[in-house]
């Protein structure tokens, strides 16, 4: 999530900024996640990172390790299939920004960098904190992206689940039942936390 905070914020600003006109094709890599199988996204991201390709070569000659199938390259995937439910609601929040606010702090003076951290992001704060609780949930019940460049590890790249498809597959419905229990809980507690902090906020405007 904080990875996803880290690039999110300033890629979403370009997207809603920005006056490129191939910025629709950029719009739309980001949101390709959404609409691609999780399998096939990790299928071609293992090519990518894989020991047979040239960043996968050049991670292993340099870090002496493979990226494929270690606990890094889960981030990465992870990374990459969270990203839209982290920039879309971050886009969403710059975009619907006054533009008159934003041309009062440039007839002020003030310089771009100053404007959004004192008007865009305190206006937007609606939306970075859905995009960064959506986007953590999310990453966290991942599977088929995560099966995929990661593998079934225990201690580095088993994640909970594919702990849950395991123990199903194992004929342990109790254990699958306790860790399906877990990740539900955690799931409704994160949308309730989401809509109560978007209630609130929207009572105080």
């Amino acid at each position: 999530m904080t990875l996803l905070l880290i690039a999110g914020i300033p890629l979403a600003y370009w997207l809603v900024f920005s006056r490129a006109r191939w910025k629709f094709l950029a719009e739309s890599v980001v949101a390709l996640p959404i609409v691609l199988p999780p399998t096939v996204l990790g299928f071609y991201l293992l090519m990518i990172v894989g020991g047979n390709s040239v960043i996968g070569q050049w991670y292993e000659s340099f870090f002496n390790k493979t990226l494929a199938f270690s606990f890094e390259g889960l981030v990465l995937g992870s990374f990459i299939y969270s990203l839209p439910f982290a920039v879309q609601p971050f886009q969403a929040a710059f975009a619907s920004v006054d533009r008159r606010l934003l041309e009062a702090s440039w007839t002020l003076g003030r310089s771009r960098p100053y404007t959004f951290f004192s008007v865009i992001m305190p206006l937007s704060r609606q939306g970075i904190i859905t995009g960064c609780v959506l986007s953590f949930a999310h990453t966290l019940g991942e599977f088929g992206v995560v099966l995929m460049i990661g593998g079934n590890i225990p201690g580095v790249t088993k994640v909970a689940s594919v702990a849950i498809y395991d123990e199903v597959q194992s004929l342990n419905y109790g254990s699958a039942n306790m860790y399906s229990m877990i990740l539900l809980s955690f799931s409704f507690a994160i949308l309730a936390v989401v809509y109560f902090i978007n209630r609130r906020f929207i009572r105080t405007i």
